[in-house]
């Protein structure tokens, strides 16, 4: 698992900024479409930039509450809400929420699913804090829709599976129907965002996933060094010969409490 430190939530805090990033997280907001007045919990919160986006959508007499397990992340989240006095930011987690029940209104959760381990306990949370009807947003990256180009495919799906290690589950999408309709919801959209790279644009999700990638799967002793130096100096060629290609399908479940 990814461990968020304060190094790591520097460099998040930049990323999240970037073009891709913040399509991501207004294809959640869209779907989440907070109103004025409405009490809306951000779970798994991490710097704050949704969680202020909410903010301001629901105005003075709304309420955007912000939850997140890692003190670095809630302190940045803080320091951006600075002066919002309808802005509160928790510590929890998903299946430890904060919060009396039927509470909110809506609540949004952008690429935390994939990292839990118990994802109908999660679910059941939210549920719980919900009020009947209220609005549940899920987006997690479908790990079954990633590509990445390489002349050494072998290698490639080696450093992916790696890299798999660093989440519990890479197909929380195509599980969410199901799972929600247990946990007591009603599905009512789900809507894909693909991203698609061939330049390795500076702030870009292949960009941002470079790096981290390599990083992670040499510290942690999974692919041996050279292996994946290997693989992260081809894709540097790569680019400079005009091949690089990425893609990877982002998924955003829309599920209403019954």
């Amino acid at each position: 698992m990814l461990e968020f430190d304060s190094a790591t939530t520097a460099i998040l805090e930049d990323v999240y900024q970037g073009a891709d990033f913040t399509r991501r997280r207004r294809a959640s907001f869209d779907l989440l479409a907070p109103a004025r007045g409405e009490v809306i919990i951000d779970i798994g919160s991490g710097p704050g930039h949704m969680l202020i986006d909410i903010a301001r959508a629901v105005g003075s007499d709304g309420h955007a509450i912000g939850i997140d397990p890692s003190a670095p992340m809630r302190d940045t989240a803080q320091n951006l809400a600075s002066g919002r006095g309808n802005v509160t930011v928790l510590d929890g987690s998903a299946t430890e929420l904060p919060l009396e029940d039927s509470s909110a209104d809506k609540a949004v959760s952008v690429q935390v699913f994939e990292y839990l381990p118990d994802i109908p306990a999660a679910l059941a949370e939210c549920h719980r804090v919900l009020r009947t009807g209220g609005r549940l947003v899920i987006a997690d990256m479908h790990f079954g829709s990633f590509h990445w180009a390489s002349d050494d495919p072998a290698r490639m799906a080696r450093m992916i599976k790696a890299w798999d290690h660093h989440l519990v589950e890479r197909a929380v999408p195509e599980k969410l129907p199901s799972l929600g309709h247990a946990a007591g919801f009603a599905v009512e959209q789900i809507v894909p965002v693909t991203f698609v790279d061939n330049h390795l644009r500076p702030g870009g999700l292949a960009w941002m996933m470079m790096t981290p990638m390599e990083r992670y799967v040499i510290e942690n002793k999974l692919v041996p060094a050279a292996i994946a130096r290997d693989w992260a100096a081809e894709q540097t060629r790569r680019v400079e010969q005009g091949r690089f290609y990425f893609s990877i399908t982002h998924i955003v479940t829309v599920l209403r409490r019954s």
